[in-house]
Parts: C-alpha cells; sequence; structure tokens
C-alpha cells in the first residue's frame, strides 16, 4: 500500500492511497478461472483495476480531495481559500500545511 504522511499537530497524519496490486492479482486469478459468460464483466473490471492501479500518487491525492470537498458540498474552485477550509473541516486531523499540499495536488491534476 502506498500513502502519504504529514504532522499535524505533533500527531502522525496518513492518508492511505491505493491498495490495488492484490485487488489486480486476485481479479486476474479470477478472469483466469472464469467461465466464458462472466469473462466479459470480469475483463472489464480488471480494466478499471489497471486503470487505477496506474494512477500516480498525485492523481489519487487529487481524487481524494474532489471526494472530500465533493462529500462537504463545495462546488467552487479548488484553488481557492473556501476549498482550502472545506477540505480542513471535511478533515479536521488535517493540519494546514498538509491541506495546502493536497490542495496543490489537487490544482495539478484536474479531472
Amino acid at each position: 500500500m502506498t500513502g502519504l504522511s504529514g504532522f499535524t499537530r505533533g500527531r502522525a497524519f496518513v492518508l492511505p492511497l491505493k491498495d490495488s496490486d492484490a485487488i489486480l492479482a486476485a481479479m486476474r486469478r479470477a478472469l483466469a478461472d472464469a467461465p466464458p459468460e462472466e469473462r466479459p464483466g470480469l475483463e472489464r473490471a480488471v480494466a478499471l483495476v489497471e486503470s487505477t492501479a496506474a494512477a500516480s500518487e498525485d492523481e489519487l491525492c487529487a481524487r481524494w480531495v474532489r471526494a472530500r470537498l465533493s462529500a462537504t458540498g463545495f462546488t467552487g474552485d479548488i484553488a481557492s481559500m473556501a476549498a482550502l477550509r472545506a477540505l480542513r473541516k471535511a478533515e479536521p486531523s488535517l493540519g494546514l500545511l498538509m491541506a495546502v499540499e493536497l490542495q496543490k495536488r489537487a490544482v495539478a491534476h484536474p479531472e
């Protein structure tokens, strides 16, 4: 598993990002043993997992930030101070420096 770590007010903060290698291996094993009628769906699932596994840490951070902002109902400019406040409100344990770093990654990797 890959993760982004930092410190918030003296506490360690770890954001788990992906564990897709194990999932992809399991999907490929299932595909290898699948009957013909299940193969199309499993092939599509493997392709989706592969695309996620290929994503960089920065891309995954950007997705996470957008998901957290969306969960709070935020729809404004992701580069704004309002977005930074919304992100910190969504994740109270997130320190300012880490929130700014995550926001920068999200801005650098638009959807």
